[in-house]
């Protein structure tokens, strides 16, 4: 594919900075410069959603205490801003794939997941599969498979519905959107079976809401998400 191509020529190319492109010393890495832009969430925040606690909060914060949330558990390396929104555009949209790989870096010290469980990439209809000819969850559920030696089903689940733009949505219509769209084919070995949900960029986290309540209906035990990055002020989507 053409993709791969791309890849193998990133690869031969002098390391850059994966935010700004300057030179450095190893390939997927940020600059000293990005590096002190960006906003590392890594393992803190509230113990099941990952949001950074306020100071009234010991483990859980009030949301997730007051409505306890279809994903177990949620993690996301960065907050999103002008870095994470400039590598998640460039790596759907130019088709910069091995951004993927340093994405999937800084995703894996944020793995904490039994041996035996199942990265799940969120999937994309298959047109706009077919468009884009990669889905970027599946990359970044690819690299970290390599990276942490674990199971990977990039087609257990399946967009069997095109939805629209959930962009300038609200929460509530964003639910209702995507509510229905996945399917799961096979359903052999799911029962009991615990899933980590690969995604770039976690919004209301609607679509990977609705990916988990598929998998907990076909039987699986417990479903987490892993992603790069996540909205923490949503005001930043209106930039």
């Amino acid at each position: 594919m053409q993709w791969l191509g791309r890849a193998a020529l990133d690869f031969a190319l002098p390391a850059r900075c994966a935010g700004c492109g300057t030179i450095t010393d190893l390939p997927h890495q940020f600059c000293a410069d990005c590096w002190q832009q960006v906003e590392w969430l890594g393992q803190g925040g509230c113990e099941q959603c990952g949001l950074p606690l306020e100071a009234t909060d010991v483990d859980c914060c009030a949301g997730c205490f007051a409505r306890p949330p279809i994903i177990a558990r949620s993690r996301a390396a960065i907050a999103y801003g002008d870095i994470a929104r400039s590598l998640a555009l460039r790596l759907k949209y130019s088709r910069k794939v091995a951004l993927a790989a340093t994405m999937a870096r800084y995703m894996r010290p944020l793995v904490n997941a039994t041996p035996d469980t199942i990265l799940v990439p969120v999937p994309l209809h298959w047109s706009r599969l077919w468009w884009r000819g990669f889905n970027q969850s599946g990359l970044l559920a690819a690299n970290l498979a390599r990276l942490c030696s674990m199971e990977h089903r990039p087609a257990l689940l399946r967009r069997v519905r095109r939805t629209k733009a959930l962009k300038n949505m609200s929460p509530r219509q964003r639910a209702i959107e995507v509510s229905s769209a996945f399917a799961i084919d096979d359903l052999e070995d799911i029962k009991g079976r615990n899933f980590l949900l690969v995604d770039d960029v976690l919004t209301t986290g609607s679509t990977s809401d609705a990916c988990a309540k598929t998998l907990l209906r076909a039987g699986a035990e417990r479903v987490e998400l892993i992603c790069f990055a996540r909205v923490v002020r949503p005001s930043v989507l209106e930039r």
